[in-house]
């Protein structure tokens, strides 16, 4: 990072009047659906241009072998993380892990260029055989990243959290996503299960006091501005 940029970071992160207007534009452009607007190479990938870049900064920086990441959708994050391990080079791959991967969805990331860097399961991520499938596919390797942006209730998330924190080394990240429900006005979402108060930030929160491994990367969420993510950049500081 470039010499003084971390002092101007945090005084975005406490300028109250600029993270109000930058939650003010993000309630508005979820109304236009704005992170369905992006692809990477070729696939939706439903996220924020900011989160992206982030993630594309913890990846390089922390070189991961292995991101699992539960919630496949169109596959764009998926492929995007394979992407970033394909420049990293070695034989990095991403585990894709959903409830219901819809069969073109499927064809899609089986015939992409990057196939070789994917292996999809289908099935709760929560589900104990699903667990154990990840748990196999971790063995040998030391850097693994989780990102979690599946069913985003509490409860679920909360499960999640406990599951997979484990696979997560000392200096590496584990992502919540979508963490900003509940920053957003009530019953944004009628057709979900979540809401305020019901989230996966409700459920970070919660996990901290259960471990003492894992902290919130504020300098992220303060540089971001626009982000799916406050308080869900998890850096492990302890195995």
């Amino acid at each position: 990072m470039i010499e003084g940029e971390k002092e101007e970071i945090e005084k975005m992160g406490q300028d109250t009047n600029l993270q109000s207007l930058s939650r003010t534009l993000f309630v508005e452009s979820c109304k236009h659906r704005y992170s369905y607007h992006f692809s990477w190479l070729g696939r939706p990938i439903i996220q924020y241009p900011e989160d992206i870049i982030a993630i594309q900064e913890i990846i390089w920086n922390t070189k991961p072998d292995l991101i699992v990441e539960t919630g496949v959708a169109h596959g764009g994050s998926i492929i995007f993380h394979a992407s970033m391990l394909e420049l990293l080079g070695g034989n990095g791959i991403v585990v894709g892990i959903d409830i219901d991967i819809r069969k073109h969805n499927r064809n899609e990331l089986e015939k992409h260029p990057l196939s070789k860097r994917v292996t999809l399961i289908e099935g709760s991520s929560i589900d104990t055989s699903v667990v154990s499938q990840v748990r196999q596919l971790a063995q040998g390797r030391k850097r693994i990243m989780v990102l979690l942006d599946s069913n985003h209730t509490h409860e679920h998330v909360l499960q999640e959290l406990k599951l997979y924190s484990p696979l997560v080394a000392s200096g590496n990240y584990l992502i919540v996503l979508d963490t900003v429900i509940e920053d957003l006005p009530k019953s944004l979402f009628p057709d979900r299960p979540w809401d305020r108060n019901d989230n996966p930030k409700t459920a970070v929160h919660e996990f901290l006091k259960l471990s003492d491994r894992f902290i919130i990367d504020k300098e992220i969420q303060n540089k971001l501005l626009l982000s799916v993510a406050p308080d869900g950049y998890l850096k492990c500081i302890k195995d």
